[in-house]
């Protein structure tokens, strides 16, 4: 089933308000963007390759296609990253894809060194004929915000200090959660001989994105702040995602160690916090925390499942899916230990859902669909 439904489902909520410059408070298009898409421009003029890092979760809505009719005929690498979080079943149909299109294209973890590896032998590859004439060569990442360009530059950074010999120390990028961090264009030495430099960019959007779809899956993938759309109504799109194509009913053989009755317990209160599932929170968790972080995760897909289970419901009626998310609002709240009366108990489901969603809890996804063969982006 597609999701049509869903975001059909949404528009009330949604549709009236819009992603685009015009269309209310969701507007994002920051007032560093303007000034960075101009200056990402004039570097395009200038680089001998780009690496375009896309979300390997949304391969196409992650695209800028503001730049897109200056990379066209540039050489260039899409570089779909965050692989670990994508389905593994379906990425290596969009790597097909975009070969079918004579597009590099590479699966990578920008967090793994081994990965990050591979993309520079193809990057040096692409540059072969470019090194026997060019005695300094220039390699442009670019990309929407929190796709992991910082993250890939340090990675290539640490890797090209080692293989390269680089003799100066360069400041690393600074990587962040949240989107739009990097709001300046710095550039890091890689390599002597030819020298090649690597610059980073800021994330930047288009000012429109007219699309409702398009612009909640950047939103849930977090390359648009999550108070410009609301916690709320996105959590509200992954569950119509998520019940359309029938996921939590996937989950039951996953749930052998809810079904046997073995979970966590504690005499005392579990103190670890979600947010440190959150990129670069890093606070390692111990053992304890590993069976809590599970018997929650395995509380929030039981939930799912039994309301999915007992949906006797149209799935294709509005009203119903519309019923259907609220009856797991209500579930999740019990499956979080949300106190009922609490305030800003939506908020907070929202929030933690969100959380384990991000960050893979809840299995690998890849929310857009493989074009068709002609399709080119």
């Amino acid at each position: 089933m597609g999701l049509g439904v869903a975001k059909t489902v949404i528009k009330k909520g949604l549709g009236e308000v819009g992603f685009n410059a015009g269309g209310g408070p969701i507007n994002w298009f920051p007032g560093h963007m303007a000034a960075a898409t101009r200056a990402i421009k004039d570097r395009l003029k200038l680089a001998d390759l780009v690496i375009e890092v896309r979300d390997a979760c949304i391969p196409i809505s992650s695209i800028n296609h503001q730049l897109q009719p200056q990379l066209s005929s540039k050489r260039r690498v899409v570089a779909l990253n965050k692989k670990d979080l994508a389905n593994p079943n379906i990425i290596h149909k969009w790597t097909r894809y975009f070969d079918s299109h004579n597009q590099d294209c590479m699966a990578i973890n920008a967090h793994s060194k081994s990965s990050v590896n591979k993309l520079l032998e193809l990057v040096e590859f692409k540059l072969k004929e470019v090194i026997l004439r060019e005695p300094t060569l220039l390699v442009l990442v670019i990309g929407v915000p929190n796709v992991g360009k910082s993250a890939l530059i340090n990675s290539i950074h640490q890797i090209a200090s080692s293989r390269f010999g680089v003799q100066q120390k360069m400041k690393r990028a600074t990587v962040g959660p949240l989107p739009g961090v990097t709001q300046d264009i710095a550039g890091y030495k890689i390599a002597h001989q030819p020298s090649i430099y690597v610059l980073d960019t800021p994330g930047v959007l288009v000012p429109s994105i007219p699309d409702i779809e398009t612009g909640l899956k950047l939103a849930l993938a977090g390359s648009v702040k999550d108070s410009v759309v609301g916690e709320e109504r996105i959590a509200q799109y992954l569950l119509a995602v998520l019940n359309t194509r029938g996921t939590p009913l996937h989950w039951k053989h996953l749930n052998n160690r809810r079904l046997e009755g073995i979970r966590y317990d504690s005499k005392e209160k579990h103190e670890y916090n979600l947010k440190d599932l959150r990129p670069k929170r890093r606070k390692p968790p111990n053992d304890c925390d590993m069976l809590y972080i599970e018997d929650l995760v395995t509380e929030v897909q039981c939930a799912l499942y039994l309301t999915l289970l007992e949906f006797t419901g149209n799935m294709e009626d509005e009203s119903d899916l519309e019923g259907l998310i609220e009856q797991q609002f209500e579930a999740l709240q019990k499956a979080f230990k949300i106190p009922h009366k609490a305030s800003e108990a939506r908020m907070m489901i929202s929030k933690k859902f969100l959380t384990l969603f991000r960050a893979g809890k809840l299995g690998p996804f890849i929310l857009d669909d493989v074009p068709d063969a002609n399709t080119v982006s």
